[in-house]
């Protein structure tokens, strides 16, 4: 039984890598193939794998059911926090982790710079959401169908003189942040602070998180602010997978 249980385990470890035949998982586990298919039949019928019309097995619903509740049980900003502490140590620069409440985006934790110069924002602080990276990110993830009845209810008020203002001007915003996957926020919610985020999934895909970095401009300017987008971008993949995210 348990040798069986570590086969099967084993089985949805590498479906886990990509979708398989029946004689390549069988060779990789170095058993015969009639051995693999007694293992896969309780494993399909519990929906934790499946085979398609070319007879290649994949993982199944369940294990996304699974992983995902998994992801709800610990919380994001838990799975996020080593991943988000590792970042800050390494380029010392104020990092956010921000989340969908309802209609409104909102901080979940917040690591300080090194820097003298402190933003105003704080744990539970809403974002502004026509004029935050971490926002945009969010919101970029929506439905035409909900996103637009959202960005209805912005109040669009300045905050800067680089604030975006006008709906429609947004949602262009919108189409740059979706196509490209990251958001930018140059001092439009701050005076003299660039910010840019990208975006954390879980292991449907879906946004459930935004991680920004923000510096004030005399610190760094917005073009050298961007060589932390790619680090930035690595961290919020190691958070997506940890939330069972496997891209595609």
């Amino acid at each position: 039984m348990s040798q069986s249980l570590t086969r099967a385990l084993e089985i949805l470890r590498l479906l886990g890598e990509g979708p398989a035949t029946l004689d390549e998982l069988a060779e990789e586990l170095g058993v015969h193939k009639t051995t693999v298919l007694r293992l896969l039949r309780p494993l399909t019928d519990a929906r934790f794998a499946y085979h398609d019309e070319a007879h290649r097995y994949h993982l199944g619903s369940r294990v996304f059911d699974l992983a995902a509740r998994a992801s709800e049980q610990r919380g994001i900003r838990e799975i996020a926090a080593p991943h988000l502490l590792a970042f800050n140590r390494e380029y010392g620069r104020t990092t956010h982790l921000a989340a969908r409440e309802g209609d409104a985006v909102v901080y979940i934790d917040k690591l300080e710079s090194r820097d003298l110069i402190r933003m105003y924002s704080r744990v539970g602080m809403e974002a502004n959401l026509n004029s935050s990276a971490v926002g945009k990110v969010i919101l970029a993830a929506l439905p035409d169908a909900e996103l637009r009845p959202l960005v209805a209810g912005i109040d669009f008020a300045w905050r800067t003189p680089n604030t975006i203002v006008d709906p429609g001007v947004y949602l262009h915003e919108i189409e740059t942040v979706r196509e490209q996957d990251w958001a930018a926020d140059r001092e439009e919610n701050e005076p003299s602070i660039n910010c840019i985020a990208a975006p954390v999934r879980d292991a449907s895909g879906a946004v459930v998180a935004a991680v920004s970095v923000s510096v004030p401009d005399v610190v760094l300017p917005f073009d050298r602010l961007l060589d932390l987008l790619e680090p930035l971008r690595t961290t919020c993949a190691a958070i997506s997978a940890d939330c069972g995210y496997r891209p595609r």
